[in-house]
């Protein structure tokens, strides 16, 4: 399965930053989801939302020429 913009898949959260958290998807493929995509509301830890080795549901927002790849979490709600 290729990811596109607008798919919406299952992932694990693998690691977080102070400005988002790094997410496992399949196919051995991983992006971001910015904290601002994280909930509807503002967010000023994330680690009220998430943590390490939750599983989410993201959606794909981007994905640039280097293959880096931009998910959202409030966007599959």
């Amino acid at each position: 399965m290729d990811l596109a913009v607008g798919a919406i898949v299952e992932g694990k959260v693998t690691g977080i930053t102070k400005f988002g958290a790094f997410v496992a998807l399949p196919e051995g493929k991983s992006g971001m989801v910015h904290i601002s995509e994280v909930a509807n509301t503002y967010v000023s830890d994330i680690h009220d939302h998430l943590t390490e080795g939750q599983d989410v549901k993201v959606k794909v927002i981007g994905i640039d020429p280097a293959g880096k790849i931009s998910l959202s979490i409030k966007r599959t709600q």
